[in-house]
């Protein structure tokens, strides 16, 4: 098999990637319209890899890393789930209370990808609360083909009111300052976004290329965002200008980031979308902007 990379796939494949990722078309359809782009030494079992999350060897911080203290718990979601599972993970070293940041996943539950963003972030000083809003169906079922089709079945409003009950329970931990945030990617941008319309005591959110709320939602908001996205990802930045006119007509703290050339899910690294440069940049800005934000002065 043919060991495929970026610069071997038209970007119709990614569009096409995305389409199924986000439930447009079923895998049937998805299968269907790839073939097409099976080539030559291309085949649609190398496409179907190399498009595939690969978990193994993308793990930046792995479970057992000893500058951690990386636990599951379950805390109480009245509103939403009930009891909700979550990776809680703060440094092994501190002697003093830690900002807070919930990190929210994609559609498709918490899988290893953003467990591993909740130990990156805590790595970096904060504690991390990384729910699993697929909890009250079984938890993430170990794929995300699975886990999507897992989350079809819950609405995007309880699920919202999962994080909001998440970031209760983070705000009043004993080890936390008070101060909590919020970072999502994609699904968990639109809830990122809808945090901060729902809680006015959210101290920063970070949507990396979230929905944007509509226009009465947006009018909302006070938390100071700080939002990332994808050049080429037409189907999610077509929102942007009316959600940026009422950020600038309110005097919202905000800053908004295009990262040209890129695909969304670029900071995804356990998939072909991901962008080095871009998730790198973004990471960064995404660390300080927490750092300033959070840290109790």
């Amino acid at each position: 098999m043919q060991k495929l990379t970026k610069e071997d796939i038209a970007q119709e494949v990614f569009d096409l990637y995305d389409d199924y990722a986000h439930n447009k078309i079923e895998r049937r359809q998805f299968i269907e319209k790839l073939s097409i782009f099976a080539v030559g030494a291309i085949t649609l079992p190398s496409l179907l890899s190399f498009i595939t999350p690969n978990y193994v060897d993308s793990i930046l911080i792995p479970l057992s890393d000893s500058r951690l203290k990386t636990q599951y718990i379950n805390y109480d979601s009245p509103k939403g789930g009930g009891s909700i599972k979550g990776q809680l993970s703060q440094p092994l070293e501190t002697q003093k209370k830690l900002p807070g940041i919930i990190v929210v996943h994609e559609n498709r539950g918490l899988n290893p990808y953003i467990e591993d963003v909740g130990r990156r972030a805590a790595i970096e000083g904060f504690i991390t609360l990384a729910p699993d809003a697929l909890t009250p169906l079984g938890g993430y079922p170990g794929n995300d083909d699975a886990g999507r089709e897992l989350q079809k079945k819950r609405t995007r409003e309880e699920m919202l009111e999962d994080f909001i009950a998440a970031y209760e329970y983070l705000k009043s931990h004993k080890d936390c300052n008070g101060y909590v945030g919020v970072v999502g990617f994609c699904f968990g941008g639109w809830v990122s976004n809808m945090m901060a319309v729902k809680i006015p005591s959210l101290s920063a959110a970070v949507p990396y290329y979230g929905g944007q709320p509509t226009k009465e939602e947006a009018e909302k908001i006070k938390t100071p965002l700080l939002l990332h996205y994808a050049g080429l990802d037409t189907r999610v930045n077509e929102g942007w200008t009316a959600f940026e006119e009422i950020l600038n007509k309110n005097k919202v703290e905000h800053t908004a980031h295009f990262y040209q050339g890129v695909n969304h899910g670029f900071h995804n690294n356990t998939t072909p979308r991901y962008d080095e440069a871009a998730a790198t940049l973004s990471w960064k800005r995404t660390i300080a902007f927490f750092k300033e934000k959070l840290v109790k002065k």
